[in-house]
């Protein structure tokens, strides 16, 4: 690839991307520094609703690279926290294969709640790895781009692509072999829906990252989880090959039952479902129970907000459940996405006469 060191053009480049929900989840890491899994995930990229958008520009004229996340800026200069210093890392290795120097402004804003176990950290870093890749010239593959942003979080190496996106874990010290592909893409099985259930939007008390590392190292269960997540990643992707919904929906539902189940048994424990969350997989069963079949499939990751798996034809009948459950304050109804993309000149969150006293700073 063509090296790019000294003054660069400055023009900001920004991105859209979206989040994912794991069919299967990811959770515990071989490795911590560029997040390797320790098992294969897949899940469904989520359209426009659980959106991302990230304005990038590099300048010779900064002294110093800045991130802003929802207006509030993120210090990269003292103790970074977890999410800066991901995004540093990440960055950093982007320039070594750029041989690129400059200096670089991230403005970054969620179009839902951060922090709150709904997969923001997914669609920032894939957002952020596509909007940064493309500023830079790299003309990187989608596949050298997910491995990029599994870098800044491990799950947002899925919402590089669109529709049905499986992780395998690889086995290589590197992480070269630890990258998603697309199963299908957003228009195979077009009428998926993911109901998303609001029980508590605010941030969770224990992160993710804490939680990977507490769970190993002390859940005696999670010994046989690793190959539940395995076996049940060939399970979804099989099912969803097939369009066969009974399928999928089991396997959905007890894979969430299995890394929560996890969880609890880490010391101390790490409890992320509520009573809402409870009332809403009792609410799931009975509702299956009452239809002879499978009709949806509740999954929650790190957080007490449910996903609920359904088809276009019963998504209102979740809607209207959904709206009996104590506890739960709004729902999301998204359907699946297309992965990240390059926006206009007019969508840029980056004000060119914002960046002058940002220079001279």
């Amino acid at each position: 690839m063509q090296k790019t060191r000294g003054k660069v053009t400055e023009k900001v480049t920004t991105a859209i991307g979206t989040s994912n929900i794991a069919f299967v989840k990811y959770w515990g890491r071989r490795e911590e520094r560029i997040n390797l899994p320790m098992n294969s995930s897949i899940s469904m990229t989520l359209d426009d609703t659980m959106s991302t958008k990230t304005s990038v520009i590099f300048s010779n004229d900064m002294d110093c690279d800045r991130l802003f996340i929802d207006g509030k800026e993120e210090d990269l200069r003292g103790e970074p926290s977890e999410k800066s210093k991901f995004t540093m890392d990440m960055l950093n290795y982007l320039r070594i294969i750029s041989n690129q120097d400059a200096h670089v402004l991230i403005v970054s804003e969620n179009g839902f709640p951060s922090s709150s176990g709904l997969a923001s950290s997914a669609s920032g870093g894939a957002t952020l790895a596509f909007a940064l890749s493309h500023a830079l010239n790299l003309g990187l593959s989608q596949r050298e781009i997910s491995i990029i942003a599994r870098r800044i979080s491990g799950s947002a190496c899925r919402s590089v692509y669109g529709g049905i996106v499986k992780w395998n874990k690889g086995s290589k010290a590197d992480g070269s072999d630890s990258y998603a592909e697309q199963v299908v893409n957003e228009n195979y099985w077009s009428d998926l829906t993911d109901i998303i259930a609001i029980a508590d939007p605010s941030k969770k008390k224990v992160s993710s990252s804490t939680g990977h590392s507490s769970t190993i190292r002390t859940s005696s269960l999670y010994a046989s989880r690793p190959a539940f997540a395995e076996e049940g990643t060939g399970i979804v992707a099989s099912a969803v090959l097939s369009k066969d919904f009974q399928k999928l929906a089991e396997a959905i539902m007890r894979d969430s039952n299995n890394m929560h189940a996890t969880m609890l048994d880490t010391w101390p424990p790490i409890i992320y479902l509520t009573d809402t969350s409870r009332d809403i997989m009792y609410a799931i069963h009975e509702l299956n129970l009452r239809s002879g079949q499978y009709v949806a499939a509740y999954t929650f990751d790190a957080g007490a907000n449910a996903h609920i798996i359904t088809t276009a034809r019963h998504a209102n009948e979740i809607l209207d459940l959904l709206k009996d459950v104590p506890g739960v304050t709004d729902t999301i109804k998204s359907k699946s996405g297309s992965g990240p993309r390059i926006l206009g000149d007019d969508a840029s969150l980056i004000d060119a006469d914002a960046l002058i006293p940002l220079k001279r700073r």
